[in-house]
């Protein structure tokens, strides 16, 4: 994969060092002379970082962005995020953005315009590790003897619903083997079992219960929203 992160704190250093780890490729676009410099001397694996702002589409252009697979804006600004990952996502075209949101009161505004976002810096790490690294599904836990288990699923930006409206749960046609089981959504901190009226939107977390073999598939259901 190549990835592209905006922001080179401790953040965006340690998601670069875990993705360089696995064998992607890495861009950080980092606005501060002396971070861009001291990321530039210590990262290892197959990097680049760029001085620059990555609110400015020609530092994004610079990153390689058109043949990026993920944007991740790590900033402690939430309207940096929010401006880099729109242009990552609406004039470069990257299928997925991810940003970390610092106050979680901006969470709607981040996920009404289709961006996934987290709020906690803890968890940039688990998206990057088991939901970035894995698509967006993640297992959660083995059942039994190992062939059911427990997966959380991003809902991504869809293309084919509106992001306000969501749809149903029960419309999300997931193959055999698999049973949408709960629902998250971040900016309430609330879970809630699925039902027959449960609507899903960009950003919630999805728990499903799935054969092993039906995770891919599960994916690319969700994918095709």
């Amino acid at each position: 994969m190549r990835i592209v992160i905006n922001g080179g704190g401790k953040v965006g250093e340690y998601l670069a060092s875990v993705l360089l780890a696995d064998g992607n490729d890495v861009v950080v676009i980092e606005e501060d002379r002396a971070t861009a410099d001291r990321l530039a001397s210590t990262l290892t694996g197959r990097y680049m970082v760029i001085w620059g702002d990555g609110c400015v589409s020609r530092y994004q252009e610079d990153a390689g962005i058109r043949q990026a697979d993920l944007f991740v804006s790590t900033t402690g600004k939430d309207d940096a995020n929010l401006v880099s990952c729109e242009i990552a996502m609406r004039v470069f075209n990257v299928p997925r953005c991810i940003a970390r949101v610092n106050s979680p009161k901006n969470l709607r505004i981040f996920r009404e315009v289709g961006i996934e976002c987290v709020s906690s810096t803890t968890l940039i790490a688990t998206i990057i590790e088991e939901d970035a690294m894995l698509g967006g599904i993640s297992v959660l836990s083995s059942l039994s003897h190992g062939n059911v288990a427990l997966a959380e699923v991003t809902v991504p930006r869809m293309r084919h619903h509106d992001p306000v409206e969501g749809v149903l749960a029960h419309d999300v046609p997931v193959p055999d083997g698999c049973v949408l089981v709960a629902v998250s959504r971040g900016d309430e901190g609330d879970m809630e079992v699925i039902g027959t009226t449960t609507r899903l939107h960009p950003g919630d977390m999805v728990v499903l219960a799935t054969d092993a073999e039906m995770k891919a598939a599960a994916l690319q259901t969700f994918r095709q929203l």
